[in-house]
């Protein structure tokens, strides 16, 4: 047996420990709001210290409540650097929603664990640990450094978290970066859509509903106004040649596990109206009116693109004003970087059968590193009821996560 292979045969034998991992970790609570993660890091960093003798371990608070953890472990030779990312927050527990289980109990039922963050993201997170693990017992086979990253405050795509870390810790920077958020086992994310998050505030003039010819209804000229923000679908996006090839390549794996559409979704300007404020009776003209609405951009159109586009559609309607609340880019690493490849090179051999490149829709901290300059994949386990009562994770998905980082990590700081 090579050494390679017998790595690969400890990866595929990890479910106890990642299992025991992500139940720990879901026993402590880290819900944001309101992202108190000093507790679960201190857990986190328990783990590490116990699984992955010989790393380097830093908590980092960047708030009264927020704290961030590096860990660093160091091959036999310089090297690379690959890092592990991740979050410690969850949504909250919402213990009125219909949980037929304990929400921080990590109860193991047929198959599952259940719990707030099993599956977002705390049986990624232990899935990273667990790869760092099987590094550490086998550092004759690999150089440079494995570093894990923990951040506080991605629920609320805030600054204190992965940004804090990639602005103020050298070691949160590398060759590369694997993020166990929520996926799939069966596809392998290279990329997001960016988003505005805009505000539309109308004013009109009061009146009684009966006299309309005395008033000036607000309500009606945000209307008009949400109709133009969803004229920007009809914008056209220029991606890369090799962005598009891959969500179609992708889209006979990817679109059974995330929904018929999401190919066409990756490809588009998306809007979605999330919001409409406005008015105190049905017999009053109201003089004021507020939305929220949330526009999804594909890789291949800039903000600045989507900003003059909704300018534009909103100059002739008078009475409304736009805020930009948001703003992140659409980001992407290229399909063919050698990150990418060799994680769905193992993913394939984990799993058995070809594993789906593709785009994500939804946003995470990889972005923040895209936007470093850091090549950056998702690869996480499947989110069931995410957010909701019963949140769970499959134990075989957390085992093969765990497989996958570790050996994708092993060959590329191997090479």
């Amino acid at each position: 047996m090579t050494d390679r292979a017998a790595f690969a045969a400890r990866a595929a034998a990890c479910e106890a420990q990642v299992v025991a991992m992500t139940q720990a970790l879901v026993a402590i609570p880290s819900p944001n709001p309101p992202g108190d993660t000093r507790a679960v890091a201190e857990a986190a960093a328990a783990l590490i210290r116990r699984n992955v003798p010989g790393a380097e371990i830093a908590l980092h608070p960047t708030s009264d409540s927020v704290t961030n953890l590096v860990a660093i472990l160091r091959g036999h030779a310089p090297g690379r650097r690959l890092v592990f990312n991740g979050h410690l927050d969850t949504y909250p527990v919402n213990e009125a929603l219909p949980w037929t289980v304990p929400p921080l109990g990590g109860l193991l039922r047929e198959g599952r664990l259940y719990g707030r963050g099993a599956a977002d993201m705390k049986g990624g997170l232990a899935a990273s640990i667990a790869a760092m693990a099987l590094l550490a017992q086998h550092r004759e086979l690999w150089r440079g450094e494995a570093v894990l990253t923990l951040a506080g405050d991605e629920e609320s795509m805030g600054p204190l978290g992965s940004q804090w870390l990639l602005e103020n810790s050298p070691e949160a920077r590398g060759d590369a970066t694997i993020i166990g958020d929520a996926g799939s086992p069966r596809v392998l994310r290279f990329g997001e859509k960016g988003f505005l998050w805009i505000e539309l505030e109308a004013t009109g003039r009061a009146s009684h509903g009966a006299h309309v010819h005395l008033g000036i209804n607000a309500l009606d000229r945000l209307c008009a106004a949400l109709d133009a923000v969803r004229g920007l679908r009809a914008l056209q996006p220029r991606p890369p040649a090799a962005v598009t090839a891959a969500i179609a390549a992708a889209q006979p794996i990817s679109e059974p596990l995330s929904g018929a559409g999401e190919a066409e979704v990756l490809a588009a300007v998306t809007v979605n109206i999330g919001r409409i404020e406005g008015g105190t009776s049905t017999n009053l003209v109201p003089a004021a009116a507020r939305a929220g609405a949330d526009i999804r951009l594909p890789v291949g159109i800039t903000c600045a693109e989507a900003e003059a586009a909704l300018t534009a559609a909103l100059a002739p309607h008078e009475g409304v004003t736009c805020r930009i609340l948001r703003r992140f880019e659409p980001s992407h690493t290229d399909p063919s970087h050698e990150i990418v490849r060799r994680a769905a090179a193992v993913a394939a051999e984990v799993l058995g059968t070809p594993c789906a490149v593709n785009m994500r829709v939804g946003g995470s901290d990889a972005r923040l590193h895209r936007m470093a300059g850091l090549p950056t994949i998702v690869y996480g386990p499947t989110p069931h009821n995410m957010g909701g009562a019963d949140e769970y994770v499959l134990v075989e998905e957390l085992r093969q996560v765990a497989q996958v980082h570790a050996l994708t990590a092993l060959d590329f700081l191997a090479a």
